[in-house]
C-alpha cells in the first residue's frame, strides 16, 4: 500500500521541490518501518499474547527488504544514473551511504532463506542465528537514517528510540531465561 501512494503521488507530481529525495526518503523510512515492525512481533506476542502475528513476520520482513532495495535502486539509477565511480566515491565519503549499503547487503541473506525450504536446509539453529542479523539490521537502518538526515533529527532519533526499546526488551527476556535456567540447575 505505502508503495501505491507513493507511486500515485509520483503520477500526480506530488513529491515536492526534490521528488528524487522524497523517493530516497519515503522507500527508506519504509524500509525502517516494516522492519522495527517485523520485529515488533516478539514483544507484542509476549506482552499481549498476539500469537496471529507469528504469520505476517515474514511477509513483514520481506517488505522491509522490498522497500530498502527500492530505497538502493533510486539511489543508484536515480539519484547516480548508475555512475559506478561516484557511487563508490559517495560509499567511501558518506559514513550514512556506507551503513545503508552495509545494512542492505545484511538484510540480502534474509530475504534469500526467508523460506520455510531455507529453515529446513540450515536446520532451525543455523537459519535463526543468520536471522538475528536483523537486530543489527535495525540499528544500521536507525542510524543511517539518523546520520542521512540534515536538519531535523527529531524523527531518526524516535526510531533509534524505537530500535533500542524493541532490542532492549529481547535482552531482557534472554537474561530473564538464562536466570531462570540458572536457578532450574541449581535447583
Amino acid at each position: 500500500m505505502p508503495a501505491a501512494l507513493i507511486v500515485l503521488r509520483a503520477v500526480r507530481g506530488d513529491l515536492g521541490t526534490d521528488p528524487v529525495e522524497t523517493l530516497q526518503q519515503q522507500t527508506g523510512i519504509w524500509a525502517l518501518r516494516f522492519l522495527l515492525l517485523s520485529l515488533a512481533v516478539t514483544p507484542l506476542r509476549h506482552l499481549l499474547g498476539w500469537n496471529w502475528l507469528v504469520k505476517p513476520r515474514r511477509t513483514l520482513g520481506l517488505a522491509a527488504f522490498g522497500y530498502a532495495t527500492m530505497h538502493l535502486l533510486v539511489y543508484f539509477v536515480i539519484d547516480q544514473g548508475l555512475a559506478l565511480g561516484y557511487i563508490v566515491e559517495d560509499v567511501v565519503e558518506h559514513p550514512w551511504v556506507t551503513i545503508g549499503m552495509a545494512t542492505w547487503l545484511m538484510l540480502l541473506p534474509l530475504a534469500v532463506t526467508s523460506t520455510t525450504g531455507w529453515v529446513r536446509r540450515l536446520g532451525g539453529r543455523r537459519w535463526t542465528q543468520l536471522h538475528r542479523l536483523a537486530y543489527v539490521c535495525a540499528v544500521g537502518g536507525a542510524l543511517h537514517y539518523t546520520l542521512a538526515v540534515k536538519k531535523d533529527v527529531t524523527l531518526p532519533i524516535a526510531y533509534v528510540a524505537i530500535v533500542a526499546l524493541l532490542l532492549g526488551y529481547r535482552l531482557a527476556l534472554r537474561r530473564r531465561a538464562r536466570g531462570g535456567a540458572r536457578l532450574r540447575a541449581l535447583g
